[in-house]
């Protein structure tokens, strides 16, 4: 299985949960916006905007190549002399509703491959409900976990609790969202590590994950279109949507990395919603809706 194979893999579902993403929300329609990077390659970028459910939200395709950035380099212990390429390519998603009802969602499946063979699969779905539901957060980690299941039963503990370290604010100490799972630098076999699963497995996986997406977060959409919401619950949506913000601005590594690389900053921050709040040392009110929401945004949380 070559880099070109993947490649257009990623590029029909971004295809295919554009198409589910346009018909569930029934008014909104996204607008391509495609580019060429700097060092070779490119992407399209789609932004669907004041649909009926979705007020943002950007499903965006990238097949970028070059030569290895001195951060990767060093990251890598790579030396300076050393004539390596990459190609990197893959689907990221983040859809921000209208509705504080229904939840922020986030997903992004990737793969990245050095000239010198060096080659590895990463990627992850998490939810972030303006208010927790308790059941809907255990639906939506069952769903990972049989995704999961398919392909190796240690996948799902493993990954879920990658996601619970990964999406966290630790200036808050408080999870972004009831977690998912994430995962990074899974390698295929090689003659020296013969135990790790085939590259044609983890394509498996990762194909399984990204595919998963449109037929879960359209259930949502669906669920909690219609549920009525006042002035608090926008507040609070907004209140919420600003640890958004502060996440993948401070800790997120991606913004980081491709903000640091010279990637496409429309692009990129992409994932930052329309409007958000900051207020001084909020506090809800105790056993309101929003301090029970407060309460579930912990690491180790049992869903599934």
């Amino acid at each position: 299985m070559d880099a070109l194979t993947i490649e257009a893999y990623f590029k029909k579902l971004q295809d295919t949960i554009c198409r589910a993403l346009e018909a569930e929300d029934g008014i909104g329609t996204f607008r391509e916006d495609a580019w060429t990077h700097h060092s070779g390659g490119g992407g399209r970028t789609r932004l669907i905007q004041n649909g009926a459910v979705i007020e943002k939200g950007g499903v965006n395709f990238s097949g970028v190549r070059g030569e290895v950035h001195p951060r990767l380099r060093q990251q890598m212990a790579l030396a300076d002399t050393d004539d390596v390429h990459f190609f990197a390519t893959g689907v990221s998603i983040v859809m921000h509703p209208h509705s504080p009802r229904v939840p922020i969602i986030h997903m992004n499946v990737r793969y990245f491959e050095l000239s010198n063979g060096t080659c590895w699969f990463g990627g992850g779905i998490d939810l972030t409900p303006h208010y927790v539901v308790e059941q809907d957060a255990r639906w939506f980690h069952a769903q990972l976990k049989a995704a999961c299941d398919r392909h190796h039963p240690d996948y799902y503990p493993q990954f879920k609790t990658w996601a619970d370290d990964y999406f966290f604010i630790p200036h808050r100490q408080e999870t972004r969202g009831v977690g998912g799972i994430f995962f990074d630098y899974l390698k295929p076999a090689t003659p020296d590590n013969p135990a790790q699963p085939t590259k044609e497995a983890l394509f498996a996986f990762v194909q399984e994950v990204g595919e998963s997406f449109a037929p879960t977060y359209t259930q949502l959409m669906q669920k909690y279109r219609d549920e009525p919401y006042g002035e608090r619950e926008k507040n609070w949506q907004y209140l919420r949507r600003g640890r958004y913000v502060e996440f993948n601005l401070v800790w997120d590594r991606g913004t980081k990395f491709g903000l640091e690389t010279n990637g496409r900053t429309e692009s990129i921050l992409m994932s930052l919603p329309p409007q958000a709040q900051w207020a001084y040392d909020h506090q809800p009110e105790p056993h309101s809706p929003e301090a029970d929401t407060l309460a579930w945004l912990r690491k180790g949380v049992a869903w599934a």
